[in-house]
């Protein structure tokens, strides 16, 4: 697999990950591929800083010896990062923006699931909504706490889950003939291709300060995929 490299220095490296690939390998699953894995290949010892679930895909940085992973981390444990993502949602907000202040903890009878609860671990999300396009609208996101899937419960909480989100919606593609009028399956195909069909959130932006002091500021542009289903939202959306 070609790694999307955004940034690399002598203390970390800056990645663009795909959909649908692990961050760290699967305890359970050692034959399952994994970012760190992938840049271990090629780097050698290779440091976690912080994670983003399978199914997102985007910026994540990596450190390369021990002292930075030190560095780094401390600024996530003490919310010292700036951690902006970009979100396609089911609906629209009945505010352009907002945030959410709302404790999350492990759902109680579905592993692996987290949920909005009082006696929950503490998780701020903020909102901005960048464009309506559709039944659908894009959204930056900006989040004040790591917590794990936390944007995808506090929009769904909302009532506005992340587009394709098996989890924590229907898990439903985001369909051309959901928003074009008088769509019809061409001759060649027997099934609609989506034009989405994977958890639509994407890690965009990232603000840490680096072991010289210097603030860092990296930016990982859209993937293709959700780039190009945005488009045919907008074209057809009008």
């Amino acid at each position: 697999m070609r790694l999307d490299i955004i940034a690399e220095t002598e203390d970390f490296i800056a990645v663009s990950k795909p959909s649908g690939l692990l961050t760290l390998p699967d305890r359970f699953d050692n034959l399952q591929e994994s970012l760190r894995g992938l840049l271990m290949q090629q780097y050698g010892e290779i440091y976690t800083v912080h994670r983003l679930d399978r199914d997102t895909s985007g910026l994540i940085m990596f450190a390369k010896h021990a002292e930075a992973q030190r560095h780094f981390s401390i600024q996530f444990e003490e919310r010292g990062v700036e951690k902006e993502y970009l979100g396609i949602i089911v609906g629209r907000m009945s505010q352009t923006e907002g945030t959410y202040d709302q404790p999350l903890t492990e759902h109680p009878t579905i592993k692996g699931k987290m949920t909005v609860a009082r006696k929950g671990k503490h998780a701020v999300t903020h909102f901005q909504t960048l464009e309506i396009i559709g039944k659908y609208s894009l959204l930056a996101l900006r989040i004040e706490t790591g917590r794990t899937h936390q944007i995808r419960v506090h929009l769904q909480n909302a009532g506005h889950p992340i587009a394709c989100d098996p989890l924590y919606g229907s898990g439903d593609p985001i369909l051309l003939s959901s928003v074009k009028r008088n769509f019809k399956l061409s001759k060649e195909d027997e099934n609609e291709r989506p034009l989405l069909n994977r958890l639509a959130l994407h890690a965009w932006k990232l603000g840490i300060t680096n072991l010289d002091g210097e603030r860092i500021e990296l930016e990982a542009p859209l993937h293709k995929d959700m780039e190009a289903c945005i488009r045919q939202l907008r074209k057809w959306s009008r």
